[in-house]
């Protein structure tokens, strides 16, 4: 057996770590990149504000350090709260720059103050969702591919399938429905090359599957006992991202953005671009059930 101390499982707490601030960072930050207002400020933000926002960011995330540590133990020290904080940040920072390059709001192209702008907008609810991810929504964590699992009938594999297929489409309408309707999509798509699209579709299975399976956001200990079509990782992040897209379809079409008479490339690039957040949103609300 090997050692909890040994190198090998110190980086893979690290790791484990790491994924589990980021998922988190995503899933709280990734709506307000499809705000073109936080673009405009973002583009007009002086050095003074940024370095004021940066300084608020630091002491809400200290603040949740704080009181998280003060819950599980009663001799946290101030540098743990500190360098607990400081790393939230860095990840939140990483996190939002991938987010904006992503989704082309940063390329080569765009002037230093214009991208730091932005980036600092960006990064404060992508930290907060990094600090809120590494404390109060950290599960009981187990693998799901070393979990015993039970046998379940039929019905009940059924049951759970169809569970499963609710929580995402539920999950995806809550955080894309907002969006959906706003002209961000049609903006983003019109800036974003069908190569690129493939990125995102990409970006937006892996954070899915991080986010349900490696993250360890919640207890997810009966799910993990379930067997069935969508219980196994792979089948389930593909699935779930299929009808995440179905929903960003229906969505627009919805809300009048996409009609029968566009061409289907427009139809492809804007539900690939909103399936992004509705496949976070999606995950998200796989992990309550």
């Amino acid at each position: 057996m090997q050692d909890s101390s040994s190198p090998n499982s110190v980086w893979q707490a690290e790791l484990l770590n790491l994924l589990r601030g980021a998922s988190g960072g995503f899933l709280f930050g990734l709506p307000l990149l499809y705000t073109v207002e936080v673009w405009w400020i973002g583009s007009s933000t002086t050095p003074a504000w940024m370095l004021l926002s940066l300084g608020i960011t630091f002491f809400v995330i200290y603040l949740l350090n704080q009181s998280e540590g003060f819950r599980s133990s009663l001799d946290i020290q101030l540098i743990d709260a500190l360098m607990e904080t400081v790393e939230a940040m860095a990840i939140g920072i990483v996190c939002a720059l991938l987010a904006l390059i992503l989704l082309c709001r940063i390329t080569l192209d765009t002037p230093l103050n214009e991208a730091l702008g932005k980036l600092v907008l960006e990064c404060i609810p992508f930290s907060i969702g990094v600090a809120l991810a590494r404390s109060t929504l950290r599960g009981d964590r187990v693998p799901r591919t070393v979990k015993k699992t039970r046998r379940l009938p039929k019905n009940s594999i059924f049951q759970a399938l169809i569970a499963d297929l609710d929580a995402t489409l539920i999950g995806a309408l809550i955080v894309a429905f907002s969006i959906a309707p706003t002209d961000e999509v049609s903006l983003l798509s019109a800036s974003i090359s069908p190569l690129w699209l493939l990125l995102i579709i990409v970006a937006s299975v892996i954070i899915s599957y991080c986010i349900v399976f490696v993250a360890g956001l919640t207890n997810q200990k009966e799910r993990r006992q379930q067997q069935g079509l969508l219980q196994r990782p792979i089948n389930e992040t593909l699935i779930c991202y299929l009808v995440c897209l179905l929903a960003s379809a229906l969505m627009l079409w919805f809300f009048q953005q996409l009609s029968w008479d566009d061409p289907w490339q427009e139809w492809l690039s804007e539900t690939i671009i909103l399936g992004l957040p509705a496949t976070i949103g999606g995950a998200a609300g796989r992990l309550v059930i």
